[in-house]
């Protein structure tokens, strides 16, 4: 007999990157070619070697380390986050507005935890990141899809006519995954507004904010005092310094709230890995300048990327920017026979449409998401070529 299954998490899809990495195993690379793998953006390189050397000095010589900390995170950390947020929005943030997680999937996962219970509503544009849908499915929250049209911009008036009794929040990811594109601040007020007057949330993932081609502060939302009875702001280190492994995130709203927050984290993790949280805080202290560098190369793959879609035809580029491409395909098929196929005859991974939009949604038929930020430009020439000979 088999055993019980919790009918949200069986109605939850499948990981989609772990789909797409079953096809490898059952899909023959053409002949001559190397694997361009587009499926997933999250750093592959290690972080610096400065901040592995120092990692490796605390793991030997700070007993500390290797103890449970705070749940919210370490206070040191805590303080030079909010230190660096106050700088970068103008605004002022509290160390005691910031809460460190296990990676921002958690952080997303502890606010909707915090929001939301079976029967409410949640509104994500669409194409959505796949991990927030699939987290409010297990929650048994409903997601309300917000059509984003072929600019992949949502709209606050269209927004506004999704609105119910039982919504909870508005979630916005930019720069987008996996979209790539960024939203303007006026946008991002506009929304701020829209949740302000309906007594809603406004979840902003930034995970990519590393990566933004806009100098200095994205949006303008920090700005107002009292910006934390609507945001609630995410962010990750992962992107920023190459610590997937290590799941290092935050939050960033007000203090009663993170009251509520606590309860999640504590029963969920206790508290976020004392290496990855040594290693963040280093980093916020260290790396500014290499960061910059990161940035300005992630900046050079995204004008790659643009130049050589210009060049296809019958691809069509919606959205390109911090680690992803989102584009239209030209083939005669399903996105996700088009991904295999693509595997199968030109060697290039990458994930369709219909993994980021609701089931039977006809636009992810046609739309491909490429995370192109661990590929170095001669690898995004390669792509240009394999995809203009691929009929």
């Amino acid at each position: 007999m088999p055993l019980p299954v919790n009918p949200a998490l069986a109605a939850t899809l499948a990981p989609p990157v772990m789909e797409a990495r079953r096809w490898l195993t059952e899909t023959p690379l053409p002949e001559g070619l190397e694997l361009l793998n587009l499926s997933q953006a999250a750093p592959v390189d290690p972080p610096p070697a400065p901040m592995r050397a120092a990692m490796a000095r605390a793991i030997e010589e700070d007993p500390g380390i290797h103890l449970y900390s705070a749940v919210l995170g370490n206070p040191d950390l805590r303080a030079a986050l909010a230190q660096r947020m106050s700088a970068l929005y103008g605004g002022v943030i509290a160390e005691d507005q910031v809460a460190i997680t296990s990676g921002c999937n958690q952080a997303f996962c502890a606010t909707i935890a915090s929001l939301a219970g079976p029967g409410d509503e949640v509104i994500l544009p669409k194409p959505w990141y796949f991990n927030h849908h699939m987290w409010l499915t297990m929650q048994g929250v409903r997601t309300v899809a917000l059509d984003t049209g072929p600019d992949l911009m949502p709209d606050p008036e269209r927004c506004a006519t999704l609105i119910t009794a039982r919504s909870k929040a508005i979630v916005l990811v930019t720069p987008n995954n996996p979209g790539g594109v960024e939203y303007p601040a006026p946008l991002m007020q506009a929304f701020a507004d829209l949740a302000r007057r309906n007594g809603l949330a406004l979840i902003v993932d930034e995970t990519y904010r590393d990566f933004h081609t806009r100098d200095g502060a994205p949006h303008d939302l920090f700005t107002d005092p009292d910006w934390d009875a609507t945001l609630i702001h995410l962010y990750s280190f992962s992107k920023a310094y190459r610590l997937t492994g290590h799941r290092v995130g935050a939050i960033a709203t007000n203090r009663g709230h993170l009251a509520e927050i606590e309860k999640f984290l504590d029963t969920v993790t206790i508290c976020v890995s004392g290496p990855g949280q040594m290693a963040a805080l280093w980093g916020l202290e260290n790396l500014e300048d290499w960061l910059a560098g990161e940035r300005h190369e992630i900046l050079r793959r995204r004008q790659a990327m643009i130049d050589g879609f210009a060049t296809l035809n019958g691809w069509a580029l919606m959205g390109c920017g911090a680690y992803f491409a989102y584009a239209r395909h030209p083939f005669d098929m399903p996105a996700t026979d088009a991904a295999r196929h693509l595997l199968r005859e030109a060697g290039v991974l990458m994930l369709p449409g219909s993994m980021f939009r609701p089931d039977g949604d006809p636009d992810g038929a046609r739309e491909m998401r490429i995370a192109f930020a661990n590929a170095g430009t001669e690898q995004i020439g390669s792509l240009m070529h394999r995809l203009a000979a691929i009929r």
